[in-house]
This record gives C-alpha cells, structure tokens and sequence, in this order.
C-alpha cells in the first residue's frame, strides 16, 4: 500500500477570483482614490484618534466600493475596512472565527496622501480563520502590485500582465541592516529604550505607509520591520507577501503572526538567523515595568 501525501489546501482565490479582486481594487483607485490625490479640500480631511491619525474622502468612498463589490463577489465572506472598524472595533473580534474574510485599507500612508506625498496604496488580505491566506498591496500611482497566496510565491505584476518573483535581502550583521521601525508605535520607556538602539542599524526610518514598507522588504531594498500596532489592514497581507519571499515571519515573543492577534510585537527579518540576531538586540525592551 502507498501512503498518500495529504493534500495541499485549495488556495483561498482562484485565478480567477484573484483577477476579479485586483479588478475590484484597481477600479477603486482609479475611481476614488487617485482623482482625489492633491485635490482635496480641507472639509475632506478629518483627524481620528490622534492629529496625525487622518482619515480622507478617498479612504472612505474608496472602502464603501470595494466593500460592495466584494461582498457581492464573494457572498458569505465577511468583508471589513480600516473605516469600518474605526466605527466598530468589536468587527476586528470577528476575523479569527470567519472561514474566509477580505480585510481592506483603502488607503495605507493617509497621511502621506492627504499631503500631496506619493507613498500611499492599499492593502488587501484574504484570511482563513484569522491565518493570512492571500495578500495584495497595489500601488495606484505606478499601476503594479505585489501579491502572494499561502503556497505560492510572492511576485511582482505590472499593468502588462508581466509577473517576476520577489525574493528578500541577504542576511547580514545587525550594523549592516536598514529598517523600518513604527517608533511613534511604542510607548513609555519601551519607546525611549528603543530609540536608543537604533543607531546600532546602517538605517531607519518609517515611511509612514505599511505598503511601501512591506513592498520594500519583499523587493529586497530594506531588511526588517519591526512594529507593535497590529491592525490587520495594516500587516496581514504584507507579513504573508514577506514571508513567501523568503523572510523569516513571527511574533517578538515567540510564534506564528494572524491576523486576529491584535497585541505583541511583529518582527520580519530576511531569515531565521539575521531575526534571531534582532531578536537579540530587542530582548526584554517590551517587558513591563514593575
């Protein structure tokens, strides 16, 4: 008797459906997001739980389209924004029991984009009970997108249809690594412990878009991410698309990141052993203090 391999899982969108959402998404920006691009007025720039935490027009219109769309697309998912959640963060709660959920930002780098900066795009991720299934970050001004599923590889695409696959940094020694850290993320002492060890890295900076940051790192152009606000919007598409480029993805304090964690720390580095030098480095910054 031959014993029998179980069987891969069936991707969460077929090719199909993965065109359709990538339809969804590229209409949205052209219809919604990149009309609005430095030209908005000031009644269409509204601040949310802090001054720089901004909330457009173009990210609401843009997610009320999308939402309808895959909605009726895909019915029976559960379909939820950035927007959305603002309203009603008990949505977030329901990620980890949905078999099959579209979680949307319609426009990552809102800051950037409500002052005229062209470091925006939006960010779409598909997950299976909270665990990241599919990922897609489109960038509406150069009209190209990366994207992964959970058993393939992340790839580039243009607007021709041309497809390249991803594939991360080199590791290399903690000086030699450039960055991305969300500083304004942490607080308290954490926030001034960290802030000390950032010269031990060539380089960081945020880019104050996720995006851009996640495509970066993808690309190969920036080493890690280190963040603590765990928005799904924000992260699940771009931890997978990192991942499935070759990085080594998991939780500061140990284990697998979903998309319906929403405390901890994240950490994506370009493998396991330039993660677990990180690791090193940022050991014990978080604990509490008594």
């Amino acid at each position: 008797m031959i014993d029998r391999l179980p069987a891969a899982p069936a991707p969460a969108l077929s090719p199909a459906e993965e065109a359709r959402v990538v339809n969804i998404v590229r209409r949205a920006a052209r219809a919604e997001i990149l009309p609005r691009f430095r030209s908005l007025a000031a009644s269409d720039i509204q601040t949310k739980s802090a001054p720089d935490d901004l909330v457009t027009a173009a990210d609401i219109a843009a997610e009320e389209m999308m939402t309808r769309a895959l909605s009726a697309a895909f019915p029976g998912a559960l379909v939820l924004g950035e927007e959305a959640c603002a309203k009603d963060p008990a949505l977030v709660g329901r990620i980890a029991e949905a078999p099959l959920a579209f979680i949307l930002d319609p426009v990552d780098g809102t800051w950037n984009f409500a002052h005229g900066l062209g470091l925006f795009g939006v960010i779409l991720a598909v997950t299976r009970f909270g665990r990241p299934a599919f990922g897609l970050i489109y960038d509406p001004l150069a009209d190209d997108w990366v994207l992964a599923h959970e058993e393939g590889p992340a790839e580039m695409v243009r607007a021709s249809g041309a497809r390249a696959p991803l594939k991360v940094a080199m590791g290399k020694p903690v000086e030699a690594l450039s960055g991305h850290v969300h500083l304004h993320q942490f607080r308290g002492a954490a926030r001034q412990r960290l802030a000390a060890l950032l010269p031990l890295f060539r380089q960081s900076e945020s880019l104050k878009c996720s995006a851009h940051e996640y495509r970066m790192v993808a690309q190969g152009h920036s080493d890690f991410i280190l963040t603590e606000g765990l928005n799904p919007w924000d992260h699940a598409a771009g931890a997978l698309i990192c991942e499935r480029a070759g990085a080594h993805v998991e939780m500061l304090d140990g284990g697998p990141y979903t998309a319906a964690r929403t405390s901890g720390q994240l950490l994506v580095a370009p493998d396991r052993t330039t993660w677990n030098r990180l690791a090193k480095v940022f050991a014990g910054l978080f604990e509490e203090e008594d």
